[in-house]
């Protein structure tokens, strides 16, 4: 399958300059970059459905430069309803080095079977820190338009009736950003850049900015945000709905377990499985289309989704993770499995993936601690309605837990006590 085929397939496919995807398979200039800010300490897998199209280009032969936003992280790409707050410098610094790590890691292992030396990480940072800002307005500045910039659709949304307003700093993001694109056009070469379908009309401005300036040709390729399927909203940390990549805290409190994340994939609906597990997978197309057909003929064994969350996961976490998540959950869900049984040495190994909290603390206390509760009141309703079991028993009494135990809630939240 050739490029072009497997991005149609697959579903990333939004607005580009490319007229015929087709260019792609024989394009002669085969370097693209991919920016991300550090906005905060992780990524989430809005920003992973990105990644996986990179990581599609990459296999397809294309050389990826993937970029840091060092630089644009400091002011803050433009929201549609409001200014955003500005970072420290030191939290720029903290979340550039956390998802510098994630995104070299993801691309690296998915695209280039762990050769990480086929990854060039770049940070804006290190281009803007000594620019003039006088010689940046004579060059960069002079070449757009007021009326240009203005026709911005996230501009009319902050300074047309009811809207917000736009500070000067974020009103010159996309010059910052188009300067990004012209910069690795002048030292490397690349003359593509891949991007999320809301960072289209930003992207054009380093196509501008090449044009007019180097009189030469550059593209944008973007992908569809991607919608979740049951509310309706994209997968992102501004909609209140994130999936961390990081499993464990940096610092901020984003991020998701291992454990967790495998069984958001599994718990997808059987008319979102099949659309997710073309953006989230490394399964071939044969591979897909036989597991989808699979499933269609028996949907409560949930094939589709087992294969999702397994795939996901490896992405994401490596294969040995998966691997172990994938059984710890069979376990857990096991009718037949007797929680009680667990020697001591299983539920360390339970540990490496569960939150974990201590023996001799109130049942209110470890619900609180591992998250299975936001608040003690909820603690304490979730006990009194039946939701909460200790060793396979439900628990409706506020005890003190002394021994090693395996706490459940509801149908799928789980925590050891050790």
């Amino acid at each position: 399958m050739k490029l072009s085929e497997e991005l149609i397939y697959r579903g990333f496919v939004a607005e580009t300059t490319i007229k015929n995807p087709a260019e792609l398979d024989t394009r002669e200039s085969k370097k693209f970059y991919w920016g991300a800010d550090p906005s905060a300490d992780s990524l989430t897998i809005g920003n992973l459905a990105a990644l996986m199209m990179c990581a599609c280009f990459v296999r397809h032969g294309y050389t990826p430069y993937l970029l840091v936003g060092g630089a644009t992280g400091q002011i803050g790409d433009p929201k549609e309803n409001g200014e955003r707050d500005l970072k420290t410098l030191d939290e720029v610094e903290h979340n550039k080095k956390c998802i510098r790590e994630q995104v070299e890691r993801v691309v690296s292992g998915v695209a280039t079977n762990g050769d990480a030396g086929a990854v060039t990480m770049v940070d804006n940072y290190d281009w803007f820190k000594n620019i003039n800002y006088l010689d940046f307005l004579r060059e960069i500045g002079k070449a757009f338009s007021m009326t240009q910039l203005l026709d911005r659709q996230f501009v009319q949304n902050r300074i047309g009736e009811g809207g917000s307003g736009i500070s000067y700093a974020e009103f010159s993001y996309t010059l910052i950003q188009g300067y990004d694109f012209l910069y690795l056009y002048r030292k490397y070469g690349v003359a593509l850049q891949l991007c999320g379908a809301d960072q289209y009309g930003n992207c054009t401005s380093g196509i501008h900015l090449i044009k007019r300036l180097e009189d030469a040709v550059a593209d944008v390729w973007s992908t569809p945000l991607v919608i979740d399927p049951a509310t309706g909203r994209k997968f992102g940390k501004s909609e209140g709905n994130a999936i961390w990549l990081a499993s464990s805290d940096n610092g901020s409190g984003n991020y998701t377990s291992i454990f967790d994340f495998y069984q958001f994939w599994l718990s997808q609906s059987d008319e979102a499985v099949e659309y997710l597990i073309k953006i989230y997978t490394l399964l071939s197309c044969d591979e897909i289309e036989n597991i989808v057909a699979e499933h269609k003929k028996a949907p409560e064994k949930r094939v589709a989704q087992k294969a999702l969350a397994f795939g996901a996961t490896t992405v994401v976490h490596g294969l040995e993770s998966a691997q172990a998540v994938e059984e710890l959950s069979r376990v857990l869900f096991d009718r037949e499995t007797n929680f009680a049984e667990f020697s001591e040495n299983e539920i360390n190994d339970f540990a490496r993936f569960l939150p974990v909290a201590s023996r001799g603390e109130n049942l209110v206390d470890i619900l609180v601690s591992t998250g299975l509760a936001d608040s003690k009141k909820k603690a304490r309703e979730f006990i009194k309605q039946g939701a909460i079991s200790i060793n396979g028993i439900k628990e409706t009494a506020e005890i003190n837990v002394e021994k090693i135990a395996i706490i459940k809630k509801g149908k799928n939240k789980f925590a050891v006590v050790m």
